[in-house]
């Protein structure tokens, strides 16, 4: 069975959040846990609180062990832009992006052979 869990309008850009989700997908979620809580980025933070998020619901809603639980899939996909606007020298202007993020992740349980 999968558990999913989304977390959307994240204040980091995609490019930055992959990064961090590179490094803990398909691994078990509580190893993932500690991972995540060790690592300096500012999206290892928003990354933990969806996987501690996604393994509650696992426990609560769906009856699952924890220790069986891995992450199957992690993904961080663009959110919207806003468009904002700094002052440059001479009257000039210099545009400024800040991106959002929709952050997924996907629990699913391992089979036992």
């Amino acid at each position: 069975m999968d558990v999913r869990a989304t977390a959307k309008y994240l204040p980091i850009s995609p490019q930055k959040m992959r990064l961090v989700c590179n490094e803990v997908r398909h691994m078990d979620a509580d190893q993932a846990l500690t991972v995540l809580q060790f690592m300096p980025q500012k999206g290892a933070d928003f990354a933990r609180k969806l996987v501690e998020s996604a393994v509650a619901n696992a426990e609560m809603n769906f009856e699952l062990n924890r220790q069986d639980l891995y992450i199957s899939e992690l993904k961080a996909d663009d959110g919207p832009r806003l468009k904002r606007v700094k002052a440059g020298a001479r009257g000039r202007y210099k545009p400024r992006v800040k991106r959002f993020t929709h952050l997924t992740v996907v629990l699913s349980e391992r089979d036992e052979e």
